[in-house]
């Protein structure tokens, strides 16, 4: 039997591939599994994963190895960006105009890849990048790790985080097979270049398939498999989340209320607040056709001190602050060292069960609650003319296009529309269950129960190639 590696490089990764049933799975395919982490060792400890694990040393990537990850991305982007508004939307925000070092290297990478923007240009970018980290003294510690553990496949978590693009390199050196995880729906229509090239990729589905051959155009369909998604497979995993009565008693709600679960973005969706305190108006104002209990989670990405002013204003409501804990500091992406916990990872699929329905702006979070069949409103008031944060642009981005489409949601764009959505579902008149069921079946492209163990089985396929 094979050997394989796990690459698990930050929360996100954790979650979905130590806290579900994937490691299990991993086991019975391989005649060794062993965890290589971008997070700190202590983190596993309470889990009986009966695998090696070695915490890899933080790669600490200086300013020519920033340039040319910097112009591989930029040059993917001006590649993509023709009738893409999410990518071309993502060229305005990644420009700088700083007069920094950093940021004269952008002006320059935005002019020079808007003529040489082609796969063989990103791929001279890519061994650019490669040539300037060649000689750090943490490639020597990975060479060693990965000659030792004998491996015959390295399998990464998520594709694009910069610094395990050492990793990739030490892994090509020494030819063994790598597989990369693409971890959200919108990471291939609208987000920077991956890391690295892996020879294998695994993805949601059909959906994702397609876009993976249309934004990477050297990679062939061979090189890919459909296998769904871990993000969910918990919520179909019975260990996971408690009854209704317990979650009752745990956040002192009423019982008799519907309970209405309203979850942030991080600071990047600046106007989560707005239409929070107007929901929490609604219910001061008695402009709900019924008594609510409104339970509030923030982003699990950030601390939650933009929200403190509603807090310390509206004492009904209940607040859910994710359990994700920061275990590493001055890192270079400080968001992938938080870490959650089992006990929010019950929480979330709780209130996810039990709430009435769900409110948020745009994110994935949607999809997660249409696991559940439950209903959405995805407020967006602000754009280009009312002075707001523009969030209604991001409807117009492919992922989000489609749920557009779909008629999924109830996508609400001023204070009217957004009460009578909220009084619409607490009159029980939903009535968009088919359309749920039809974009969840778009997006996932395998049922949840199983995912680790068809990715664990995918990766012995390859391995034995």
């Amino acid at each position: 039997m094979k050997n394989l590696g796990v690459v698990i490089t930050d929360g996100v990764g954790f979650r979905n591939f130590i806290l579900s049933d994937f490691i299990h799975e991993a086991k019975q395919n391989f005649g060794s599994v062993v965890i290589l982490s971008c997070l700190p060792k202590v983190v596993y400890e309470d889990f009986n994963l009966d695998c090696k694990i070695i915490e890899l040393e933080v790669f600490d990537e200086k300013f020519i190895t920033w340039f040319f990850k910097k112009i591989k991305e930029i040059a993917h982007l001006h590649q993509h960006k023709k009738g893409n508004f999410g990518i071309q939307d993502n060229l305005v925000v990644s420009y700088s105009k700083s007069n920094t070092p950093r940021g004269y290297a952008t002006h320059f990478a935005y002019w020079w890849t808007y003529f040489f923007n082609s796969e063989k240009w990103i791929n001279r970018y890519n061994k650019l990048q490669q040539h300037s980290f060649a000689q750090k003294p943490v490639l020597k510690s990975y060479f060693k790790i990965i000659e030792e553990e004998n491996l015959d496949i390295l399998f990464f978590t998520h594709q694009r985080p910069s610094f395990i693009a050492p990793l990739i390199y030490v892994a090509e050196k020494l030819k063994i097979k790598t597989a990369a995880f693409i971890f959200s729906w919108d990471n291939l229509a609208s987000k920077n270049r991956m890391a690295g090239n892996f020879d294998y990729f695994l993805v949601w589905s059909e959906l994702m398939k397609n876009e993976m051959l249309q934004f990477y155009n050297l990679v062939n369909q061979d090189q890919i498999s459909i296998v769904g998604t871990p993000q969910f497979e918990p919520f179909v995993n019975p260990k996971f989340g408690y009854e209704k009565n317990k979650l009752v008693a745990k956040f002192d709600l009423d019982q008799n209320k519907p309970i209405v679960f309203f979850t942030c973005n991080d600071a990047s969706s600046e106007n989560d607040p707005v239409y929070l305190k107007l929901l929490a108006e609604f219910i001061v104002q008695k402009k709900l056709i019924k008594d609510i209990n409104l339970v509030v989670r923030t982003s699990p990405a950030e601390e939650p001190l933009r929200f403190k002013e509603i807090a310390d204003t509206y004492d009904f409501i209940v607040w859910n602050y994710p359990d994700w804990t920061i275990k590493r500091k001055n890192h270079m992406e400080a968001w992938t060292q938080r870490v959650p916990s089992l006990e929010d990872l019950n929480d979330l699929k709780s209130l996810l069960m039990h709430c009435d329905f769900n409110i948020n702006i745009l994110s994935t979070i949607t999809l997660d609650s249409f696991i559940f069949d439950k209903p959405v409103i995805n407020p967006v008031f602000g754009n280009k003319e009312n002075g707001m944060f523009d969030d209604q642009k991001f409807l117009d981005y492919l992922h989000l296009s489609r749920l557009v489409e779909s008629d999924a949601s109830l996508i609400v764009k001023n204070e009217t529309e957004f009460l009578n959505a909220v009084n619409f579902l607490l009159e029980n008149k939903d009535n968009k269950v088919k359309e749920r069921s039809n974009f969840i079946d778009l997006q996932l492209g395998k049922p949840l129960f199983g995912t680790g163990k068809r990715i664990a089985e995918q990766l012995r396929i390859w391995a034995n190639k």
